[in-house]
């Protein structure tokens, strides 16, 4: 056990300071639930505001913000930009999250507040 502690390498200041960047653009309810929409499979603007309840402009905007923080890569297909996950293990961690949230027993109040 102790030998597994050793071997554990710390993150570095600049490792931590882009995993705050990038759980805060996940903080918002439309950008995390985008990316769980992509974790599914790929979409174009139309079809995920739909999926996520928003509006098309809005979620344009969204998409930018993951897309400029390469959480989201996109293409050009005809006049449509389809959108995808950029990596694979985000996708996999939002996918587990939501997957451990939505299968717990819903409490009377899980959070009283976001820092609850």
């Amino acid at each position: 056990m102790a030998a597994e502690a050793d071997s554990r390498v710390e993150p570095s200041a600049d490792v931590l300071a882009e995993a705050v960047m990038l759980f805060g653009l996940m903080a918002s309810s439309v950008r995390l639930h985008l990316l769980w929409a992509l974790s599914q499979g790929e979409n174009d603007v139309t079809r995920l505001a739909d999926e996520v309840n928003a509006m098309v402009p809005a979620v344009s905007q969204h998409l930018s913000k993951l897309k400029l923080a390469g959480l989201v890569r996109s293409r050009r297909e005809g006049r449509r930009q389809v959108y995808f996950v950029a990596d694979a293990d985000v996708a996999a961690v939002v996918g587990q999250l939501i997957r451990r949230l939505a299968a717990r027993p819903a409490p009377s109040s899980r959070l009283s507040g976001p820092c609850a």
